[in-house]
């Protein structure tokens, strides 16, 4: 009985030696903190020239640009389809419509407040130009718009872009363009 009570206690014993703190305080440098062994004195390293984020390669040049061999894109980097128009409608709405308004005439509640009006995306000029540009534009800005490259993903730009493809055709449409059985829908008889 006391061979075993023994026993115990240096078990105990050795489990309560190897119970160190060495683990939790093991030497690190806080962010910012001074350290002298770095000539610029700071513990916080720089990035290596060319490094890139794990997932931030973006090697599409298409899809992340809104470009093909250097040319705005004429097409999408993907299917549009209903969902992709309906998330492009709400991202639209919060983000472009306050100067846009929403149908795109340029005469949004920042405007009515006394802000530069932007260019109506029904102008020919805006009709006429390829998806790329708007995708550009909501990327990197453009006159007194600033860009939304932080704010909007990649593809909700490209949504956003094929949402301003829908506002177009919606007022530009020839009643001859519009099928006969949305047209007997739309008549006032």
């Amino acid at each position: 009985m006391l061979e075993s009570r023994m026993l115990l206690v240096l078990a105990i014993a050795g489990i309560m030696l190897s119970c160190r703190q060495d683990m939790h305080d093991q030497p690190r440098f806080e962010p910012l903190e001074m350290n002298s062994f770095f000539a610029d004195g700071r513990s916080s390293r720089p990035l290596v020239a060319g490094t890139v984020a794990r997932g931030q390669l973006n090697l599409d040049e298409h899809l992340y640009q809104g470009k093909v061999n250097g040319q705005l894109a004429t097409t999408f980097p993907f299917e549009i389809t209903a969902s992709v128009l309906t998330r492009g409608q709400e991202r639209y709405d919060i983000y472009c419509a306050p100067c846009h308004d929403v149908v795109g005439t340029g005469q949004g509640m920042i405007v009515q407040r006394g802000f530069r009006p932007p260019p109506s995306f029904h102008i020919d000029r805006l009709r006429n130009a390829p998806p790329g540009h708007f995708f550009d534009v909501i990327s990197n800005g453009l006159g007194a718009m600033y860009d939304y490259s932080e704010r909007v993903k990649v593809r909700d730009r490209w949504a956003i872009s094929a949402y301003i493809r829908v506002l177009q055709l919606s007022q530009n449409t020839a009643i001859e363009d519009v099928p006969a059985e949305v047209l007997k829908d739309l008549s006032t008889e």
